[in-house]
This record gives structure tokens, sequence and C-alpha cells, in this order.
């Protein structure tokens, strides 16, 4: 009888010749592995807008840095009342204020307390919030109720009227008093982006393989999470520096700010308030200086936050 089997198929391999998949898997070792730093330092440096307000950050850092190399008059001294609210004249590019004091050397001088301010505040802030957030979103538990609530508080005051009742009634006024007040209150945003951030990467797979390898909690979160989730971070610092060198100026223009004394750019716009009907540039440039500075650190943030963030590189 006809066998109803059904002949078995043939098994056929290939040989190893004519299957050169070696040079298809083969990885290339020579090129470095790209990290996302790199990726994000390449498309800053892809726009002119980084490049603008980087060259305008160095020349502020500069003139606030050294300012005896923009300006040989020192502006303590040589004020004249004869020249009060003058005009430009040769070496007084910018005219003279009320008291006679050369407005040019003013600004250049005045760049320094602002900027001081300004870096001292971001620098604190930063910190601050920075080991907050990542210990409550790390560690989470009654720190992180108690710690979000605290934060909650915080962010319930506004900056500006908050730094007012403070400076109010501190007896030193100081570019280190006005930068710790406005830290007290800017912290809390800082926290919360790094509370969000650290939620989101220790949950990733380094991170539990470092947990099976045995490593302790602690050291994941500053050797992993903390560097994987500092990227948002980076981004309010930058953009909030603007803000805190407005924020000591409007300080100093209510008169609870830096003393007389200092010389700054809100100083010395309050100053040129009652003459501003009549020397109306006096309070231009100051006005100007802390316009430009502003700008410059927000143009920056702006390139950052969209080198840092694909989405809304993507969006844009």
């Amino acid at each position: 009888m006809p066998s109803n089997t059904a002949p078995s198929a043939g098994h056929y391999v290939a040989d190893l010749e004519e299957t050169p998949v070696g040079a298809i898997d083969q990885v290339d070792s020579s090129q470095k592995a790209r990290s996302t730093w790199s990726d994000a330092w390449d498309s800053m440096r892809g726009r002119p807008l980084f490049w603008i307000s980087a060259v305008l950050i160095v020349i502020i850092v500069a003139v606030a840095a050294f300012p005896n190399l923009f300006s040989h008059t020192d502006p303590a001294r040589g004020c004249l009342l004869p020249d009060s609210n003058g005009g430009p004249e040769a070496g007084h590019i910018f005219g003279f204020t009320r008291q006679g004091c050369d407005v040019y050397a003013r600004v250049v001088y005045g760049a320094q307390a602002s900027l001081t301010v300004g870096l001292l505040a971001t620098v604190i802030a930063t910190l601050v919030g920075l080991v907050i957030g990542a210990l409550s979103g790390y560690y989470g538990g009654a720190f992180d109720a108690i710690a979000s609530r605290i934060g909650d508080i915080f962010l319930a005051i506004p900056t500006v009227l908050g730094a007012i009742v403070l400076m109010s009634v501190l007896p030193v006024r100081d570019p280190w008093t006005v930068a710790l007040v406005l830290s007290v209150f800017a912290w809390p945003q800082v926290a919360r982006i790094t509370r969000g951030a650290v939620l989101s990467a220790r949950n990733a797979d380094y991170v539990t393989a470092s947990i099976a390898l045995g490593v302790s909690r602690f050291r994941i979160l500053v050797r992993h999470v903390v560097p994987n989730a500092i990227a948002p971070v980076i981004v309010v610092a930058t953009t909030s520096l603007g803000t805190f060198i407005v924020a000591e100026a409007t300080l100093s223009f209510l008169g609870i700010g830096l003393p007389p004394s200092v010389m700054s750019w809100g100083n010395d716009i309050g100053q040129a308030r009652v003459s501003v009907a009549t020397a109306p540039m006096v309070l231009f440039y100051p006005a100007a200086a802390l316009s430009l500075t502003v700008l410059s650190f927000l143009m920056l943030g702006d390139v950052v936050r969209d080198a840092l963030d694909p989405k809304a590189r993507a969006r844009r």
C-alpha cells in the first residue's frame, strides 16, 4: 500500500563563507559613544542665538570682574556738582548724574554688584533645591511629604514680596544678604523640578542593575540618578540668574536692597528717577545694561532648554 506519510523536508545549512554576517554584526569600536551633553553641545553651537548670548555674557562677566579695564574713572570720587546732569563730553561718553558723577563709570562698576547677587542667589538656590529635591524624589516617605509641604508654603509667597519683608527687618544689607534672601524663596522651584526628574530616573534599568549588584542607595543616587536628572535643573538655573538680577534691581530701586554706598544698576535706576524729566539718559544707560544682561541669560537659557529637551526642540 502506498504510504500516506509525507516525505520529510530537507534542512539545508549554507556554508559559512556564503553568509558573511561577521561584517554586519561587527561593532565599530573606534568611535566613542556619544553622551547627552555631546548632543546638546552640537545642537547649541549650531544656533546663532547661542553665540550671540555667549559673547554678550562673556563681555558682561569681564566688565564685572575687571571694571578698571573698561573705565579709568573712579565713580566713587570726582563727583562735581557743577557737572550735575551734564551731557556727554570727552572722557565721559554717557554724561553725568544729578550728583555730577560719571554715568559710564557707574554703569561699568555697577555690573559687579548686580551680577554677584544674581550668581550667588542662583548657586545657593540651585544647590539647596537640588539636594532637597533629589532626597525627596529618591527616598520618598516622611521626608518627601514634609519637604513638599514646606516648598508649597514658600512657593505661595511671591519672591519679591517675601524679599521685601525680610530685607526690611534685616540689619545687614550686602550682596550676600540679598542673595540669601532671594534664594530662600527660589529653592522650592528647583526642588520640585529635581524631584520630578529623580522620580523618572530612579526606575531606570541602570538603577535596577546597580541595586542587583549591591550598590548602596546613596551611592546610586549620587553617581547615577542625579547626573541623569540634572539637565532640567541646569535649564532652570540659567534662566533664574536673570530673574535674580532683576529682583536685586527691584529691591535696590525700592531702597531696601543694596545700600546707596554700593554701586549697582538698581541703585542707579532708583537715584535717576528724580531727574528723569530733565535728564532721561541718566536712567536709560543703567536700565539698558540691566535689560541687556537679563536678555542674554534668558536667550542662553532658551538655547540650553532646547538642546537638553529634544521634545521642545521638535516643537519649534
